[in-house]
C-alpha cells in the first residue's frame, strides 16, 4: 500500500515519499484533483517552493519514469491573463494523468474561488520551461533524467493563448495548442495588459499547431481562423466545438475539449500513431466525434 508522510511547514505542507521504491514531488501544499485523473498515472497539483507562481500537475510517484519512460512537457497559459488555473486545472489534471508533466502559470487554486490578484505574464512560460529543464538536470531533484526535454509544447486559453503566440520563437517547443485564442487583427478589442504580437509572427512559427476554438459564438473565432488560414508553412488543424468562448475546461476531467488536446499532444509530443488518426486521414477521426468540425491545411495528410 502506497504510503505518503506529511510535515507541516510554515507554507503549508512537504511531500515525501516514504516508501522507498516511491519518488514523490516535493510540495510546499498540494490537491488531489478528481483521484488523480482518469490516465494510467495519478497526478497531484501542487506548488513546487523552487516555482513560484506556477501550478505543476505531475505523477504522484515518479519512480515509474526514467530512461525509456520520460514525461513530456506542457507549459500552460490561463485566460483573461489570469495568475492562476482556476479555470482550468481539471483540463490541465486529466491530460497530466495521461503521462505528461504540465505546468500552468500561476498560484495553485486550493479553492474553486475566483483569483482575483495580479495578471500573470508571458515570461512565466518561458520559466517554467527553465525550472524544468534544470530539475531534469539536478541530480537532487525528483524530477532528475525524468522530464523528456526534447518533448516541450506550449499552450494556453484566450490571454494564454496569445502568450503561447508570444513566445512562439522558443526553440524548445515541439508543437503549440491556442485555445479560444487567436491574434487580434484590430487590437480595440483586447483586454489590457494582453500580449499584441503582430500577425507577421505567424510566418516565422516552425513548430506544428493547433487551435481549438468555441465555434462561431467564440468571440476569439475569427482571429483563431484566421490565424489558422495564414499557416502554410506548418501543420496546422483548427477544431471547433459550438460551446462559445468558455470551453469545457470546468467540465468533469476538462470535457470535451480534452479529447482533441489530449490526442494532439499525445501524437506531437509521444508520436503516438493512434492519436494521429484524430487528425489525418479524410475524414479525419475529431470530425466523425459528434459536435466538432474541423479544418487542417495540406501539411497534414
Amino acid at each position: 500500500m502506497k504510503r505518503i508522510a506529511l510535515l507541516s511547514v510554515a507554507a503549508g505542507f512537504v511531500l515525501a515519499a516514504c516508501t522507498p521504491r516511491e519518488v514523490a514531488p516535493v510540495a510546499v501544499q498540494y490537491r488531489i484533483v478528481e483521484d488523480g485523473g482518469t490516465g494510467p498515472v495519478k497526478v497531484m497539483m501542487l506548488e513546487d517552493p523552487s516555482l513560484e507562481a506556477h501550478t505543476i500537475f505531475a505523477p504522484q510517484n515518479l519512480a515509474p519514469f526514467g530512461k525509456g519512460n520520460k514525461l513530456p512537457l506542457l507549459v500552460w497559459g490561463n485566460g483573461a491573463c489570469t495568475n492562476s488555473p482556476w479555470e482550468h486545472y481539471l483540463f490541465l489534471n486529466e491530460i497530466a494523468s495521461h503521462g505528461f508533466l504540465v505546468i500552468a502559470t500561476g498560484y495553485i487554486p486550493m479553492t474553486d474561488e475566483r483569483y482575483r490578484g495580479p495578471q500573470s505574464t508571458s515570461a512565466q512560460q518561458i520559466e517554467a520551461v527553465d525550472w524544468a529543464i534544470a530539475q531534469n538536470a539536478d541530480k537532487a531533484s525528483p524530477y532528475y533524467g525524468r522530464i523528456d526535454v526534447d518533448a516541450i509544447a506550449a499552450a494556453g486559453m484566450s490571454c494564454g493563448g496569445l502568450q503561447t503566440l508570444d513566445n512562439s520563437a522558443d526553440p524548445r517547443f515541439k508543437t503549440l495548442m491556442i485555445c479560444n485564442s487567436g491574434l487580434f487583427s484590430n487590437p480595440a478589442g483586447a483586454v489590457p495588459g494582453m500580449p499584441m504580437p503582430e500577425k507577421e509572427i505567424l510566418q516565422d512559427i516552425q513548430v506544428p499547431v493547433i487551435y481549438i476554438l468555441g465555434g462561431e459564438t467564440d468571440i476569439a473565432y475569427q482571429n483563431g481562423m484566421d490565424d489558422f488560414h495564414r499557416l502554410t508553412k506548418v501543420p496546422a488543424f483548427a477544431a471547433n466545438y459550438p460551446v462559445g468562448h468558455g470551453g469545457t475546461y470546468a467540465k468533469p476531467h476538462g470535457g470535451e475539449f480534452t479529447v482533441p488536446a489530449l490526442a494532439w499532444l499525445q501524437w506531437q509530443l509521444k508520436g503516438d500513431k493512434e492519436a494521429a488518426k484524430l487528425f489525418q486521414g479524410d475524414p479525419c477521426g475529431l470530425s466523425q466525434r459528434e459536435g466538432w468540425t474541423t479544418e487542417k491545411n495540406s501539411l497534414i495528410d
